[in-house]
C-alpha cells in the first residue's frame, strides 16, 4: 500500500529541490495584523496533499492543522494581498507570499526567513497544483482512494486487518454490514494472514471501483476478448453519443486514452479506456466546444448578457461584513465583467469605498482600480465595465479620474472606438479595455462628441445604499438630508464614453428616441415589475440600451434574487452579489460557463430582432427556436463527499433536477433516496421534461443528503445551459457550494433530446 499510497506527484518530482524543501518543511511568519505576527512551523506531509502547520492553540483538533492542496487557488509571491499591503510592508517583497483559499477562508499571509525558502514554498506549491490540476479521473479515484487507505491505516503497517477495512469503508461514505465486509474481505485475503497486503490490497481496489453499469454498456460494443473496435466505436459514438464527426473522433480518442498498448496498436478500445473516455472531458454532459469562444463577438455590446457583481467590495453583508479588494479580484476570477464601485470622500484627500450609511468598512479607491487592472483580463480579454456610484466631493471626484487615469492608463476607454457615434461597438471592439459607467455633464450631451469646458455642474443623484431595508441606515440618510442632485467635476464625467447613467423615464416614444449610450438602473422589484407588465417593451430597449438590475434593499444578507427572468427580457447587467452561495449563484456560473467563460453570452436571434414580439410571460408561436423533448436517466453517482465529518455518518443521497427558464418551462423532479451510500450510489431513474424556449433554459443538477427531520445538506450541483448539453452517456463532475469542483465526485447519466412534435 505504501508505494501506490504515496502520490502521484511525489513519484514523478521525487528528485525536485522544492518538493525536498517542502517535505521537509520550515518556519515560517504567519501574519494576521500589524501586532499579531508570529513564527510557525509549516510542512508537507508524505502524501505530497496537504500541508501540516503548527497551532499554539490549545485544544486545537489534528484535522484543523491541515489544508488540502486541492483547496488552494493561488499562491501570490510579494505584497499582493491586503493583509500583506497593510501589514508586511516592512518585509522585502521578495521574501514574502501569500496562500489564497477557494472557499471563503482568508488568505494565509506568510513571510520566509529568506528568498531561496519563500521561492521553494512559492515554486513547490505551484507545481504540485499544476500536477493535481492535470491528473486524469481515474488518477484522482487512485489518489483519493490511498489517501483514505492511509487514513484507515491506523497502526501504520501498510497492511488491512478487517477492522481497518471497516474503517475505511466508512471513510468513502459506504455502509457495509458485517457479513458483507467480512466476504469482502475473505474474498481478498488469498494468503488467509488475516490481513491484507500488497497484490489483496490492489484486488479490493478493483472491486470497490467496479462499474458495472458501464461494463454493460461497453459488452454491447465489444467482441468476446474484451476488445472495442474502432468501428464499434465510431457506431457507438454516432448512435447512443449523438456525435457527428464520430468517424474522425474515435481513433483520437483510442489514442488518447487507451492505456492498453495492445489495443491501441490494433486501434481498439479496452473496458479501461472506455471508461477514461466517460471520466474525460469529450464523455462530459457540458459540450467541450462550448469552453471556449465560439459565438458571434462583433455585435454591438447591448446585445450580450454580461456577467455582472453587485457591490463587489464586500466579502460578506451589506450592513456590517468587511470591504476588500480581495472581493474584486474573486469577482473578476470567476469571469465577472462588470463590478461596482461605491465612491466616497476619506481622509487625506484619498476616496474610499465601502457600503454608504453601514459599519462595513472602508478601502481605498486606489487599491481597488491597482486590483482592476491587475486582474481585469486574467481570465478573458473582453471589456470590463466599472460601475461608480459617486457620492464625493468635486475635489476628491478630481483624485477618482486622476487614479483611473494614471493607473489604467491604455486600457482605460476615453474616447470612441473607430469614431462610432450611433450604436454600441462589439465585445471584440472592446477586447482589453475598462469603460466607465457613471454621470454625465448635461452640456456634454453627447459623451462621443469630446470635451467641452463646463469645469462643474449638478447632475441627479443615484443612491442605492440609501434604499436599504435598516433602520440605522434610514436614520443616516435622514441625518444626511438625502439631496436629490450631485456636483459632478468635469473630470471624472470625461472618464464615461459609452455607459452613460440616467434616471429611468419609461420607455422610448419612437418620436423621439433616447441615444443608445443612455443607460439606468433598476431594483430587481422595478425590473421583475417592467418584465411582468411590458416585457416585449423591455426586450427592445435592451436591444439598444444596456439595463443593470440590483438587488432590493431589504436583502441586508446579500441574499441573491433569480437573474433568469430579467434575462428573458434581455437585460444584460443583472448584478449578484457574487460572495453569496446558493442556486441563484448556480445558475449565473451555468449560464456564463457558456462561450468559453468570456463573462460575455450572445443573446438569443429573439432577444435581438428589432421586430421580435417575443414576451416570456405569453408565448405564443413564433421563430423562437424548435419545441424539445428532454429524457434524462440519472443512473447512478461516484465518490460523493460526506457532509457530516463524524467518522459513522453516511450520507443518503437523493438528485434533483431542475430547470430555470420561461414560466412554463421551471420544472423540478427528484430521484428516490439511497440510504447509506455515497460512494456508488445506483438510481437507474427516468425523468422527461418539456421545454418550450430552448434557448432560454437552464438544466441543474442537485446531490443533497435526504435528512427526515431536518432540512437536507447540500452535497454537490452542476448547472449548464440547456444548450450546452450533450447527448448519450455522459459524466456530470459535480460543484461545491462555492462553485469549485469536487477532485472525483461525479453524477452518470444518459441524455437523449427529440424535437417536439
Amino acid at each position: 500500500m505504501a508505494s501506490n499510497g504515496t502520490f502521484l506527484a511525489c513519484n514523478s518530482l521525487k528528485d525536485d529541490k522544492d518538493l525536498k524543501f517542502l517535505l521537509k518543511g520550515s518556519q515560517l511568519l504567519k501574519v494576521k495584523s500589524s501586532s499579531w505576527r508570529k513564527e510557525r512551523f509549516y510542512k508537507l506531509q508524505e502524501d505530497c496533499k496537504t500541508i501540516w502547520q503548527e497551532s499554539k492553540k490549545v485544544l486545537r483538533s489534528p484535522e484543523s492543522q491541515i489544508f488540502s492542496i486541492e483547496d488552494i487557488r493561488d499562491v501570490r509571491s510579494g505584497h499582493k494581498t491586503e493583509g500583506m499591503e497593510k501589514y508586511a510592508k516592512d518585509v522585502p517583497e521578495y521574501r514574502c507570499f501569500s496562500i489564497i483559499f477557494k472557499d471563503q477562508r482568508k488568505n494565509l499571509d506568510l513571510i520566509a526567513s529568506s528568498e531561496d525558502d519563500a521561492n521553494h514554498w512559492i515554486a513547490g506549491l505551484g507545481k504540485i497544483i499544476a500536477h493535481s490540476n492535470s491528473m486524469n479521473q481515474k488518477q484522482k479515484l487512485q489518489h483519493w482512494i490511498h489517501t483514505c487507505l492511509r487514513k484507515a491505516d491506523k497502526n501504520k503497517d501498510n497492511k488491512m486487518s478487517l477492522k481497518e477495512l471497516k474503517d475505511f469503508l466508512k471513510e468513502v461514505n459506504i455502509e457495509v454490514d458485517d457479513y458483507h465486509a467480512k466476504k469482502i474481505f475473505q474474498h481478498c485475503d488469498k494468503s488467509k494472514t488475516e490481513a491484507l497486503e500488497d497484490d489483496e490490497i490492489e484486488e479490493f481496489y478493483k472491486i470497490l471501483t467496479e462499474r458495472k453499469e458501464i461494463d454493460s454498456i461497453f459488452q454491447m460494443y465489444s467482441d468476446p476478448e474484451g476488445f472495442m473496435s474502432c468501428q464499434n466505436l465510431v457506431r457507438f459514438l454516432y448512435e447512443v453519443q449523438q456525435e457527428e464527426d464520430a468517424v474522425v473522433a474515435a481513433p483520437a480518442l483510442i489514442q488518447r486514452y487507451e492505456p492498453n498498448e495492445r489495443a491501441k496498436r490494433g486501434n481498439a478500445m479496452t473496458k479501461d479506456g472506455f471508461l477514461m473516455y466517460l471520466l474525460s472531458d469529450e464523455g462530459n454532459i457540458f459540450n467541450p466546444s462550448h469552453r471556449k469562444v465560439y459565438q458571434d463577438m462583433t455585435q454591438p455590446l447591448s446585445h450580450y448578457l454580461v456577467s455582472s457583481s453587485h457591490n463587489t467590495y464586500l466579502m460578506e453583508d451589506q450592513i456590517t461584513g468587511p470591504s476588500s479588494t480581495e472581493a474584486y479580484i474573486r469577482a473578476l476570477t470567476k469571469g465577472c465583467r462588470c463590478v461596482e464601485l461605491d465612491c466616497w470622500d476619506g481622509p487625506n484627500s484619498e476616496p474610499v469605498i465601502y457600503h454608504g450609511y453601514t459599519l462595513t468598512s472602508k478601502i481605498l479607491f486606489s487599491d481597488v482600480i491597482k486590483a482592476i487592472k491587475n486582474y481585469a483580463f486574467q481570465t478573458s480579454p473582453y471589456p470590463v465595465i466599472i460601475s461608480l456610484e459617486n457620492h464625493c466631493s468635486v475635489e476628491q471626484q478630481k483624485v477618482m479620474a486622476q487614479h483611473m487615469t494614471t493607473i489604467l492608463q491604455d486600457m482605460l476607454l476615453v474616447a470612441p472606438v473607430d469614431g462610432n457615434k450611433s450604436q454600441f461597438p462589439s465585445p471584440e471592439q472592446l477586447k482589453g479595455k475598462i469603460l466607465v459607467k457613471g454621470k454625465k455633464l448635461s452640456r456634454q450631451e453627447d459623451p462621443t462628441n469630446g470635451n467641452n469646458n463646463l469645469e462643474a455642474e449638478d447632475v441627479s443623484d443615484e443612491d442605492e445604499a440609501a434604499e436599504i431595508e435598516d433602520e440605522s441606515v434610514k436614520t443616516k440618510v435622514e441625518q444626511k438630508g438625502k439631496s436629490d442632485t450631485l456636483k459632478l467635476a468635469k473630470e471624472l464625467s470625461d472618464t464615461v464614453v459609452y455607459c452613460k447613467s440616467v434616471h429611468f423615464e419609461g420607455f422610448d416614444d419612437p418620436s423621439h428616441p433616447r441615444a443608445f449610450y443612455e443607460m439606468s438602473s433598476f431594483s430587481e422589484s422595478k425590473a421583475l415589475k417592467l418584465a411582468q407588465e411590458s416585457g416585449t417593451s423591455f426586450i427592445h430597449h435592451n436591444i439598444r440600451h444596456l439595463s443593470r438590475i440590483y438587488p432590493a434593499g431589504w436583502r441586508t444578507d446579500s441574499s441573491n434574487y433569480s437573474p433568469v427572468d430579467l434575462w428573458n427580457v434581455g437585460c444584460q447587467i443583472v448584478a449578484l452579489n457574487f460572495q453569496t452561495a446558493g442556486t441563484e449563484m448556480d445558475v449565473y456560473q451555468g449560464r456564463f460557463q457558456d462561450n468559453g467563460f468570456s463573462g460575455y453570452v450572445l443573446k438569443p436571434e429573439f432577444l435581438r430582432d428589432e421586430q421580435t414580439k417575443f414576451n416570456p410571460k405569453s408565448i405564443t408561436e413564433g421563430t423562437w427556436g424548435t419545441k424539445k423533448k428532454l429524457l434524462l436517466r440519472i443512473i447512478s453517482g461516484q465518490q460523493l463527499p460526506k457532509v457530516n465529518k463524524s467518522k459513522n455518518s453516511i450520507v443518503d443521497p437523493k438528485v434533483t433536477i431542475e430547470i430555470h427558464g420561461v414560466q412554463q418551462d421551471n420544472n423540478k423532479k427528484q430521484t428516490k433516496v439511497i440510504e447509506n451510500n455515497g460512494f456508488n450510489p445506483n438510481w437507474n431513474e427516468e425523468f422527461t421534461f418539456d421545454i418550450e424556449i430552448p434557448a432560454l433554459a437552464l438544466v441543474r443538477f442537485v446531490v443533497e443528503d435526504f435528512d427526515m427531520s431536518t432540512k437536507n445538506d447540500f452535497i454537490g450541483q452542476y448547472t449548464l445551459p440547456f444548450t450546452s448539453l450533450k447527448q448519450g452517456y455522459r459524466h456530470i463532475h459535480l460543484l461545491t457550494k462555492n462553485g469549485d469542483p469536487y477532485s472525483s465526485s461525479t453524477l452518470f447519466v444518459f441524455v437523449n433530446i427529440q424535437d417536439c412534435e
